[in-house]
């Protein structure tokens, strides 16, 4: 039997980039992909504080609830894009 486990991972992009380089570093529980270099090295900092904190709380990224990650995410200043919930499909109007 295979067991199912979520899979969780910090993704960062760089949007602003100033030279011909291409930066993609990988690490426990991050992947960040482009940025000028002051970018990137932020990102990464911001990741390895974020391992950080997780190591302190004796978790790992997977168990954490929606609100612990949020909470730790706004400590290390990352900014963070929470996908808009879907909107219910409207009820057909019978009159």
């Amino acid at each position: 039997m295979v067991s199912e486990r979520k899979k969780a991972l910090l993704l960062g992009l760089g949007l602003d980039r100033d030279d011909e380089a291409v930066r993609i570093t990988r690490g426990k529980n991050f992947h960040l992909v482009g940025g000028s270099q002051p970018t990137h090295e932020s990102m990464q900092e911001k990741c390895v504080k974020f391992n950080e904190k997780l190591k302190t709380r004796g978790k790992q990224l997977d168990e954490l609830e929606h609100s612990e990650f949020l909470d730790i995410a706004a400590d290390c200043e990352m900014n963070v894009v929470v996908p808009a919930k879907p909107e219910a499909p409207e009820e057909p109007n019978e009159h």
